[in-house]
């Protein structure tokens, strides 16, 4: 990023003032009045409050013959607000603006130790990359730390090397390192698609299903194959619903009863409903199982297989076109569609080797404590088992999503609910 002369009025030299202190009402009033009376030009402000201190930083323009009066009113100034006051002027300040990232790394754990963030520090050094800017974004269920990173002379499409080094450093540290690009794309995302068994439920359906049939071990068997890409899912898909036939179609009632959501799924689309983003879950399970969930949720869309009825009972079959893994990207080709979206927009989330597809066109695709095949071919991998992780690799803080909750009248941490 070339550096540019900041523009200034006739007469004026760059500063850079600074007070640091207690966190107190009147603080910035009291800093911006003495700089007012200074005839000062504002050119960069930042401030930040960190635990209760506060680190609040002009960066101006002013009258040099005017800097040892204005030392000493700020001094005098703040002095009852415990705050001390740094100015900086001549050769010491830069006058370029600040960094334009290239990339944004965030950083989820539990816990996060300090030589983690030292080794990330050392890796991206290694490819002369800068950190500039490190915030914090959660501090439940897991920590979470959002670095923004400039890459040297980068280009679209560049980084992949230091996406693999990140991916290899993740497994290493027993972190999860998820980096996307920098800039408004980011921010553009619309729609978020789920898998749903092992991503937004903790089990697999027909797994549930094949216990009333006393076949659950054998259809795990074949579940496990299929979700690392040895099997074909429909093949398997087939093989695995033929073990249902004859089962009375109340057990579909009892198994949607007994679902449980992953930890942090309620929280998460909740707060992207609430954000106006569009919701989605598409799955190789049953629609006759999700619909109610589905609703109970307020996603926007569902899509399913259909198991076969007749006289009350399963045969064994699947009616209509399968939900595999191509099928599973054309739905969410038609999802974005349909709210008008591009496909940059979109987040794919899932875990296995049938959502390959669906991830690959995607404009973020998540692995949620996936299967290797997955993990390959994913944008950022998450290995904690709370879904709102996908709400921190979007970027939105812990403080935001309870900040709309509390606003929905949800009083208290509810990440695992």
């Amino acid at each position: 990023m070339p550096a540019f002369e900041v523009e200034l009025q006739q007469g004026l030299k760059h500063a850079v003032i600074t007070t640091s202190g207690p966190d107190r009402p009147g603080v910035s009033a009291a800093f911006f009045t003495v700089l007012a009376d200074h005839g000062v030009q504002l050119l960069d402000v930042s401030q930040v409050d960190f635990r209760g201190q506060l680190m609040l930083s002009a960066f101006v323009g002013m009258d040099p013959l005017r800097l040892t009066d204005l030392e000493r009113e700020l001094r005098a100034g703040l002095w009852e607000f415990g705050q001390r006051v740094t100015i900086e002027t001549g050769g010491e300040v830069r006058a370029v603006s600040r960094p334009r990232s290239t990339h944004v790394i965030v950083m989820l754990g539990n816990p996060v130790q300090a030589q983690q963030v030292s080794r990330l520090g050392a890796t991206l050094a290694g490819f002369g990359a800068n950190i500039d800017r490190i915030n914090g974004i959660s501090n439940y269920p897991v920590t979470g730390l959002e670095f923004r990173v400039t890459l040297p002379d980068y280009s679209p499409g560049g980084g992949r090397k230091v996406r693999e080094a990140l991916a290899e450093l993740s497994n290493e540290l027993g972190v999860d390192l998820a980096m996307e690009n920098a800039g408004l794309h980011r921010r553009a995302k619309r729609l978020v698609c789920f898998d749903c068994d092992s991503t937004l439920i903790t089990g697999e359906v027909i797994e549930m299903l094949a216990a009333h049939a006393g076949k659950e071990a054998e259809v795990a068997e074949v579940t496990e194959r299929a979700m690392r890409g040895e099997l074909d899912f429909e093949e398997s898909l087939r093989e695995r619903v033929a073990t249902l036939a004859g089962l009375d179609a109340r057990v579909i009632d009892e198994v949607a009863a007994d679902i449980e959501l992953t930890p942090g799924a309620r929280t998460t689309i909740r707060t992207l409903n609430s954000m106006g983003y569009r919701t989605a879950v598409v799955s190789g399970g049953f629609i006759q199982v999700l619909e109610g969930l589905a609703e109970e949720l307020d996603l926007d869309y569902v899509r399913a297989n259909t198991l076969e009825i007749v006289d009350g009972k399963l045969t064994g079959r699947v009616i209509g076109d399968i939900v595999d893994r191509q099928a599973k990207a054309r739905l969410l080709a038609g999802f974005a569609k349909d709210s008008g979206l591009q496909m940059s927009q979109t987040v794919a989330v899932g875990d296995g080797a049938n959502d390959i597809d669906m991830l690959g066109v995607a404009g973020l695709g998540i692995a949620f404590n996936a299967k290797p095949a997955l993990r390959e071919v994913a944008d950022a991998s998450v290995n904690h088992p709370f879904l709102d992780e996908v709400l921190y690799i979007l970027g939105i803080p812990r403080e935001e999503i309870d900040y709309a909750n509390e606003a929905a009248g949800i009083v208290g941490r509810v990440a695992l609910d």
